[in-house]
């Protein structure tokens, strides 16, 4: 019989209880006669041992040599340095789509299940990029940047998961949510990149929507919505909100899909306050489990047990944070309610579509082969580029005015001219506001004279005016300013 290895990192607080609980109903369906979970050592334990990833080097090899790993969730620490394990591990394995299933459960009682409004929809989030790259700096006394950053690559990437998904699972519409209005070029890419993938699925309808739009119609009308893609931080403030409308993050599965690992998870936290009191919530961490059997293809075992919680979940099974609801039974802790599960093995639920039954009982998963090297992915190639310019910025307490006249001083003798000086992204010179209020930090642009053509030196020039500029400024960074294939790459200045 077919086994595959499965990298299973418990968690803290909480993680352990529920764990073994999700681990018990699994055996109890036979996914044990499947999988061979392999412990690793992750979370709270490495950080306290100084380890700022959070995971052993065992625990790296582990996940790496079976391409899948199961958690539970995870302790950041406060402080001390050391970032979100979470978002380590999606990252350092490029588990590029965050996949979240949001559905009105039976028993969890929601605004919406009281209204008869029956959830059914999904978000896939960007995994990689935007501003969960954490590239931040003090450019000054009182600024401080974080990078945004979107690739074409990575953004391709998403798309297209997003819509294999939709046509696996039957979706007829996807939603791409953005902020394409303010950020035009990182989000304008992003929206970009969704229209350019949905060409190859001409069966799905395709729509977009502006973030805040969409957070607002969720609340009032979310059954509109069959599957949205977001960027990274978008993603992860709508799925957050979307779990709310379902009855929290304790019944919200969640996937990480990459090319060679993928990551099944509870995204709630830990709960420290109930951790070792036996009754904390299984559902999310069951459902997500249910995830990674069907990426598996233990399709027939994931149907049996979601067909054994919707029944237990109908017939009021339940911990102590469910809300209580005509049917509801006295609470229960965590072993009971997995046990609960384990006893309607079989059952399948009566109030509400029983999950069609499968014969595929065996894993089809195939591990893809290790990379011989870090991938460099690309979408854009052969494109001319020619520079226009820099934007180069400074650290001073000068006005606008004073900075302006200073530049063009700097300036006079070379291919430039100044052009912008803006303030937090607003314009100041050579037009603006008197109330427009200034802190400690200025863009200056500089483009080329009318006697100079894009294309006739490159970037050399351009560090030349930023070392003269550092001779008597404090130079906090430059950015070039180039055209691609005749196309500006970059961005005005509000009320330029």
């Amino acid at each position: 019989m077919s086994s595959l290895n499965i990298a299973l990192a418990a968690g803290d607080g909480i993680g352990p209880e529920i764990m073994d609980a999700t681990l018990a109903v699994f055996k109890a369906a036979g996914v044990a006669d499947h999988l061979n979970f392999i412990p690793v050592e992750m979370g709270a334990a490495q950080f306290a041992k100084g380890n700022s990833r959070g995971m052993s080097p065992d625990a790296i090899k582990t996940v790496e040599d079976c391409g899948i790993l199961f958690k539970g969730p995870m302790e950041t620490p406060k402080g001390g340095g050391g970032k979100s394990i979470n978002v380590t591990a999606r990252k350092m394995w490029n588990a590029f789509a965050n996949f979240r299933h949001f559905k009105t459960l039976p028993g969890v009682h929601t605004v919406y299940s009281r209204a008869g409004i029956n959830l059914d929809f999904a978000i896939v989030r960007e995994n990689i990029e935007d501003t969960y790259g954490g590239v931040e700096h003090r450019l000054s006394n009182d600024m401080i940047q974080c990078k945004r950053l979107i690739s074409a690559p990575g953004s391709d990437q998403v798309h297209r998961y997003a819509f294999q998904t939709a046509r696996r699972l039957g979706i007829k519409k996807v939603h791409c949510g953005h902020k394409a209005n303010i950020m035009k070029m990182t989000d304008g890419l992003f929206l970009e990149r969704f229209k350019a993938a949905g060409k190859d699925f001409p069966e799905i309808e395709q729509a977009d929507v502006i973030v805040d739009a969409l957070c607002m119609n969720l609340v009032v009308k979310p059954q509109q919505y069959q599957m949205i893609v977001l960027p990274n931080l978008q993603g992860d403030i709508v799925s957050d909100l979307a779990a709310g409308l379902v009855g929290g993050l304790g019944f919200a599965p969640s996937a990480n899909i990459g090319k060679h690992i993928s990551i099944f998870e509870a995204v709630h936290g830990t709960a420290p306050d109930i951790a070792g009191q036996g009754k904390a919530n299984p559902t999310a961490l069951i459902l997500s489990g249910l995830m990674m059997l069907r990426h598996l293809g233990l399709v027939k075992q994931a149907s049996i047990i979601e067909n054994a919680l919707l029944a237990a979940l109908e017939q009021g099974v339940r911990t102590g944070d469910f809300g209580s609801g005509e049917a509801a039974k006295p609470a229960l802790g965590t072993k009971p309610f997995a046990q609960a599960i384990i006893d309607r093995l079989g059952q399948t639920p009566k109030t509400v579509p029983a999950v069609p039954p499968s014969e595929q009982a065996a894993p089809t998963f195939v591990k893809p082969e290790r990379p011989q090297h870090q991938e460099v992915i690309r979408t854009f190639m052969n494109v001319v580029r020619h520079v226009t310019g820099c934007d180069i910025y400074l650290d001073t307490p000068l006005s606008p005015v004073a900075v302006a006249e200073e530049m063009q001083r700097v300036c006079a003798d070379t291919p430039f001219k100044l052009v912008l000086v803006s303030n937090r992204g607003t314009q100041v010179w050579p037009t603006g506001s008197i109330f427009t209020e200034c802190v400690d930090y200025y863009r200056v642009r500089f483009e080329l004279k009318d006697e100079f053509r894009p294309g006739d030196f490159g970037q050399a020039r351009c560090v030349a005016l930023m070392d003269k500029i550092a001779e008597k400024f404090t130079v906090c960074s430059y950015e070039l300013l180039r055209v691609f294939d005749g196309v500006k790459g970059y961005s005005l200045a509000q009320g330029q």
